[in-house]
C-alpha cells in the first residue's frame, strides 16, 4: 500500500474516533431518549459536544478533498516523497485539529486547519506537475 493510501485509511479511522467522541458527549448532553428519537426537531448541541460535532463535520469536508488528492496521486502513479510528506502533514493536522477545536484554541485551530488544507492542495498540484 502506498503511503498516501495508508494515511487515507488512518484518516478514516480518525473520523470514526471523532464520531465516537462526539456521539458520547452528545448523548450525555441530550440524553438517550432524544439521541435515539426521530429528531423531528433540530437538536442544537452546545459546549464540547457542539464543538466536536463541528470538528467532525469539518473533517468530513476536508476528507473529501484529501480523498480526491490520494486518488489522483495513486491512480496517476504520481506518488513521491513529497506527496507522502503532504499526506502525513494532513493527518497530523487533523489529529491536532480535534483538541484545538474542542478547547477553543484560537488562532491555532485555524493555523492547524490551514496546514491540512495546504498539504492537500499541494498533493493535487504536485500530481499536475
Amino acid at each position: 500500500m502506498t503511503p498516501e493510501l495508508t494515511v487515507l485509511a488512518l484518516a478514516a479511522l480518525l473520523q470514526a474516533v471523532q464520531f465516537t467522541l462526539y456521539s458520547v458527549l452528545a448523548n450525555l448532553q441530550v440524553g438517550p431518549k432524544a439521541a435515539m428519537g426521530p429528531r423531528d426537531k433540530k437538536i442544537d448541541l452546545t459546549g464540547g459536544a457542539g464543538r466536536l460535532q463541528r470538528a467532525l463535520n469539518n473533517h468530513f469536508e476536508g476528507l473529501i478533498l484529501f480523498t480526491i488528492a490520494v486518488v489522483i496521486i495513486t491512480l496517476g502513479d504520481k506518488g513521491t516523497g513529497f506527496s507522502a510528506i503532504c499526506a502525513w502533514v494532513y493527518l497530523v493536522a487533523r489529529v491536532l485539529y480535534v483538541p484545538a477545536y474542542y478547547f477553543g484554541l484560537a488562532p491555532w485551530r485555524s493555523v492547524i486547519w490551514i496546514a491540512g488544507f495546504t498539504s492537500t492542495m499541494l498533493m493535487i498540484l504536485s500530481a499536475l506537475i
